[in-house]
């Protein structure tokens, strides 16, 4: 990936009339940093500085990435083992009675429960159980477990599994003509394919969808207008990863009329899945603003986001993290590292999965000349590399 990335740089670079040194001073990337993209010596080209050189380029992020960019890797997690069998093996059983299907419902209410207070152990024992029973079950249902288990794996980093259990959930969803549903297994497969850097392909698919589930604000329902917002937002959050800042934008002002529409923070796109309201879209806007390199203006944004919200994995925790970007941006150092720590208290499993995390301290702990033990335990939580 690396020599096709660095003969795609330079064939950009020499269209726009730049060379190595012009392209560094333009984007604050260093000099040597982009002689060893092009020559493919980096095999570890974090995604930030390569957004960095496609705006001093003024091309979109998906041109120097090209077609099948190459993923965050993956590890391979012995306590999910069980999971990523039933995901790729279906069973073949009886169909549920009535009365079973609803005992199922119940246990997938709870398995959502695990996963968003970050109950991974617990999780990965009942999800197979789950997966399993579900083939018995409705379309309906076996899409709403399938989504789950995609949740999980995507969570988790296991993307080959992800993209089994999503493709599936959407296939029983539409196979029922639940548009809704189909949508909301679409939102989760979007958020698969911009951890695997498809920002285009995030971009059409989440326009589409939005397209067909658009509801008239005035008289739609709840479900409708989260189904539509999140759809959005997965666009926008794909159009400014890949500079495209006016459609990110565009986006995002539809999603937030979708939120003041509902004015307050809804059950989403399925009733026990996640929120959908003006905070939820102010967090996007923050994190659309560290992407953009504007921490000063996600800093701000920030303010708008109400204190105290629930910490679950989709989208609280995650926007702590991007506040904790954005301060580190700014050498708002002691700032940053209180935000991890308060999130190693609180969603420690979750904080131990997040690339993003064990970048950001990494960054932290090389601007200081001793650790404290608070510092060495975070960095073990979240397995910092010596």
């Amino acid at each position: 990936m690396s020599a096709d990335l660095g003969e795609r740089l330079q064939s950009v670079r020499k269209r726009k009339g730049l060379t190595q040194r012009e392209l560094a001073e333009t984007s604050g990337v260093s000099l040597s940093y982009i002689r060893k993209i092009e020559q493919g010596e980096r095999d570890d080209i974090r995604i930030d500085k390569l957004r960095r050189l496609a705006v001093a380029l003024k091309c979109p992020l998906s041109t120097l990435l090209g077609p099948n960019p190459a993923p965050p890797k993956s590890r391979d997690y012995e306590s999910w083992h069980a999971t990523r069998v039933a995901i790729a093996t279906p069973r073949t059983v009886d169909p549920l009675h009535p009365e079973e299907e609803r005992g199922l419902a119940e246990s997938l209410i709870a398995a959502v429960k695990l996963y968003h207070d970050n109950e991974y152990d617990h999780l990965a024992r009942v999800l197979p159980k789950l997966v399993d029973e579900g083939s018995g079950a409705s379309p309906l249902m076996r899409s709403r477990i399938l989504q789950l288990a995609g949740s999980v794996m995507v969570q988790t980093r296991q993307r080959e599994s992800a993209r089994i259990a999503l493709e599936r959930s959407v296939a029983e969803a539409e196979d029922t003509g639940d548009v809704l549903d189909a949508a909301s297994a679409i939102i989760t497969l979007c958020w698969l394919m911009l951890v695997e850097r498809q920002f285009e392909q995030v971009r059409n698919l989440a326009a589409e969808w939005a397209d067909r589930v658009e509801p008239r604000l005035s008289v739609a329902t709840e479900r409708e207008i989260s189904t539509w917002g999140w759809l959005l937002l997965r666009g926008s959050a794909a159009a400014i990863r890949d500079n495209r800042p006016d459609e990110a934008d565009d986006m995002m002002r539809l999603a937030q009329a979708g939120a003041v529409a509902i004015k307050r923070e809804s059950g989403g796109y399925h009733q026990y899945w996640t929120t959908f309201g003006p905070a939820t879209v102010a967090m996007k806007r923050v994190e659309n603003a560290v992407v953009d390199d504007r921490p000063d203006l996600a800093l701000r944004l920030a303010r708008d986001v109400p204190p105290g919200l629930r910490p679950t994995s989709d989208n609280r925790n995650r926007h702590l993290l991007d506040v904790v970007s954005a301060h580190t941006e700014l050498s708002h150092y002691d700032a940053a590292f209180d935000i991890l720590r308060q999130l190693s208290r609180e969603a420690r499993p979750w904080l131990a999965e997040q690339h993003l995390a064990r970048d950001l301290l990494g960054r932290l702990i090389a601007k200081r000349r001793t650790l404290t033990n608070e510092m060495r335990e975070l960095a073990d939580v979240v397995k910092l590399e010596y």
